[in-house]
């Protein structure tokens, strides 16, 4: 018996806009403050500062801005200003998450630095706290962490934060995914020195762009403004005395989050519901859901699941292309993927990790065991343990947007459990 094909296409995450978006937008309209100043940044650096609990935000273009911008001001922080031909980070290793995406460590190399990628911890998606005590014992000279929280669930940040504060580091918390979400009742984006935060077209409040960099440090957070703008001093002309970047958000940007801010819990209820319809469709099938770690609170951004694995077909990937063998009562990402597809729902891979992209490849990849990668496909065994991997070759991130009816997550739920027939 066939599956029944949706009728409407159901995204992975889209945007869900309610109205006042537009006022916002007209009022920049109307008033003429088209540019990178007005009354809606202004009130978007107030309103994300307060529910970040955090003193000041600077509303930018992306998050990969904030996140750049934090990884300048650390670099200099740590190590001094550079000179104009180098990065704030030249030829020093920097900590980073390993499974994310790759905006959240870009920016260390912008700078001159050398990633390296901590493990993700198997309980909680995230970075390991282990694998990070690990690494500090491997080189304890670091002192930058970027740390991600995957897909609005986070592990424990204030356990790596405690680690950064024990060997004398700076944390950046991209909390990109997470907004609104709770580490024992603390915001998501309150443990950094330095925190962004986004607001792309698929995330649970959007302005079609635009992120936030958030600091507990006035003087930084005037900085990131002065760098936005190209660095131009206060004189009656254009004077510049240090690279800066065109990184300010638009005021009209600004008019769409802040009309989306007031429902942001509103999104997050809805998230959830999807995830729980998930966990309550699936209960006997052989997946497990996102992980919720003890004591947080997640905004559910994405739901996403991984297969157990004596219950997964044969899969294999390259760089590009992923091919599948199907085998009764099992199944795989790919099968799965495709077959949604097919019937008209978008969803997508697990992040691959950092250390299996093409270009950092030859980076140091740091286990809870040490420095090491497994063979091909051989992610837990002979003493190798490769979490990200084995999460991303058994895992999927499902269809979650929150203007998907019960109905029509009750198709998607039926599409998958096919897969396994």
């Amino acid at each position: 018996m066939q599956a029944t094909a949706l009728k409407k296409k159901i995204w992975l995450s889209s945007p869900t806009m309610h109205g006042d978006e537009l006022k916002y937008v007209t009022e920049a309209y109307e008033t003429n403050w088209m540019s990178t100043v007005g009354a809606n940044i202004n009130e978007v650096e107030r309103i994300a500062a307060e529910k970040a609990e955090m003193k000041y935000a600077v509303a930018l273009s992306c998050c990969t801005a904030a996140l750049h911008l934090a990884v300048k001001h650390a670099g200099e922080t740590l190590y001094g200003k550079p000179a104009i031909s180098h990065g704030a980070l030249e030829g020093k290793r920097v900590f980073c998450s390993d499974m994310t995406f790759d905006a959240t460590l870009n920016p260390v190399v912008y700078e001159g630095g050398i990633p390296v990628f901590v493990d993700t911890e198997a309980e909680s998606w995230n970075m390991d706290p282990v694998a990070l005590e690990k690494a500090f014992e491997m080189y304890p000279d670091v002192k930058l962490v970027v740390s991600a929280e995957l897909y609005g669930f986070p592990g424990r940040m204030d356990r790596i934060k405690q680690i950064c504060e024990k060997h004398g580091a700076l944390l950046i918390e991209d909390a990109a995914e997470a907004m609104g979400a709770t580490i024992d009742g603390r915001q998501c984006g309150s443990f950094g020195n330095y925190s962004a935060i986004s607001y792309n077209g698929n995330k649970i409040i959007t302005g079609s762009a635009g992120g936030c960099l958030l600091t507990n440090d006035n003087e930084m957070a005037n900085k990131a403004r002065k760098w936005s703008t190209q660095s131009r001093e206060n004189a009656p002309w254009y004077q510049h005395e240090e690279v800066g970047n065109n990184y300010r958000m638009s005021n009209v940007v600004a008019g769409v989050v802040r009309g989306q801010y007031p429902y942001l819990e509103e999104h997050i209820a809805q998230k959830k519901a999807v995830y729980e319809r998930y966990k309550e469709g699936f209960k006997d099938l052989p997946v497990q859901m996102n992980p919720i770690v003890e004591g947080t609170q997640p905004n559910y951004w994405l739901s996403a699941m991984i297969i157990d694995e004596e219950y997964m077909c044969k899969q294999v990937r390259d760089d590009s292309k992923a091919l599948y063998s199907k085998e009764p009562g099992k199944s795989c990402p790919t099968e799965i993927l495709e077959t949604l597809a097919k019937y008209n729902a978008e969803g997508r891979p697990i992040w691959k990790p950092m250390h299996m992209q093409p270009m950092y490849r030859m980076h140091e990849f740091i286990t809870r065991e040490g420095s090491g990668r497994c063979k091909t496909n051989a992610y837990i065994a002979g003493g190798c343990v490769d979490v990200g991997a084995d999460i991303f070759h058994r895992g999927l991130c499902l269809p979650s947007d929150n203007k998907m009816t019960a109905e029509e997550q009750t198709v998607i739920i039926d599409i998958i459990r096919r897969c396994f027939a």
